[in-house]
Order: C-alpha cells, then structure tokens, then sequence
C-alpha cells in the first residue's frame, strides 16, 4: 500500500523472491480498516454498519417498553455503541465526520423510542423523550485525549510518531484536519504545543478532559 493524499494513488512495485506483491486501497488490520488515503472514513462507515446491525439484533429488548428506558439506554451504551468506537482513539474527526456520528446517534434513540422519520420530530424532542444528550462524539473525544495521555508520557515510540514532521514542502490544497488540532480545539487549548505541555501533569490533562466532557464542547 502507497498511502497519499493524491486522488490516483502512485504505483508502487515490490517482489518477494521474485513474485510481485498486489498493491491494495485498503485493507484490514486487526480489525481496522486502513486505507491509502490515510483518512478514517471508510473505517468509521464500516464501524456504524456494524452498530447498527447490532442493535437491529437487540431490537426487541431496546425497543421494549416494559424495560425502562434508562435500563435500555444502558444496553444501547454496553453492546453497541462499544462496536461503534472500536479504535475510536486514532480517528480524525471532521465537521463532516462529526455530524455522520450525531446522525448515527440519533439513529440509534429513534429507533430505541420507535420514533418513524414521518414523525416529523426533531432532534432536540427525540433526545427530551429520551432524557438524554448528545453523548457518542464527547466520548470518542474523551478517550482520544485519555489515550494521548498515556502515549506522551510514556515517551516511547507512539510519542515518535505522534510528534513527529516530514520534510519538505506543504501542497498548495487545504491542508488535512489533524487529529491533534480537534484534540487542541475540544480540550480549550488551542494550540498543538499548548496541548502537548499539559499532557505531561496527569491531574491537570485529567480535570482538563472532565472539565471538555462536562461542557460539551
């Protein structure tokens, strides 16, 4: 696999004792979906199918009414959002990314609540209904910054990667969200560097992260 940003990946020839390796767009690695573009959203489509044929199997016992609804919200939260968030922690996530997670979120409550869309109810009578708040990108947040934690202070070869510049020059384009910069914005530090030094106090990166999840920011 060449991965790049350029919309025709380049061709890249490899032989093993003389018999020449298929170059692939993707592929699965441990369950994750890597793709030459170096963008999660094939992973991300792939992780809310799955969820959502999980909680089609769980159909009658999230949509039962003689099971309270904060009982069902518990299993929404225990069986399938977990399937949804697998390797969460290494997503980019974009506005468009973002709002793919909310439409999915909402998916999953209308159909715990039997909410049909010619209800014509809006997001915010579904969530009332439901007693709830947008919850699912606050939590990927959360534990994207937990997991940064640990990577910058254990100073090993994730730290490396994460830290890390290529040479040469940036092209013209838009250049890429990177998944330090949303961690920057949603922790209220704004700045890559600003991020990276308060990592290294654990108590305060760790009220840093309540304090981001509580505000919903």
């Amino acid at each position: 696999m060449v991965i790049s940003h350029k919309q025709e990946s380049p061709k890249c020839d490899i032989f093993i004792n003389k018999v020449k390796l298929k170059q692939t767009e993707k592929f699965k690695y441990l369950g994750t979906i890597i793709s030459n573009d170096g963008k999660t959203i094939r992973e991300i489509s792939a992780r809310t199918a799955q969820a959502k044929i999980n909680c089609q199997k769980m159909k009658t016992i999230l949509t039962n009414k003689h099971i309270s609804i904060e009982t069902r919200k518990r299993a929404l939260q225990c069986y399938i959002e977990p399937v949804l968030m697998y390797g969460c922690e290494a997503w980019t996530i974009s506005k468009q990314i973002q709002n793919k997670l909310e439409v999915t979120e909402m998916w999953f409550l209308r159909r715990m609540l039997r909410i049909p869309w010619t209800a014509n109810k809006t997001n915010e009578r579904v969530l009332n209904e439901a007693n709830k708040r947008r919850s699912l990108v606050r939590t990927i947040r959360k534990r994207q910054a937990t997991f940064l934690g640990h990577v910058m202070r254990r100073g090993k070869l994730e730290h490396l990667v994460t830290t890390g510049k290529f040479g040469g020059k940036r092209s013209r384009r838009r250049q890429r969200e990177k998944i330090m910069d949303g961690l920057a914005t949603w922790i209220g530090t704004g700045k890559v560097l600003d991020t990276l030094a308060a990592v290294k106090d654990r108590d305060l990166w760790r009220d840093m992260i309540a304090n981001a999840y509580k505000q919903g920011t």
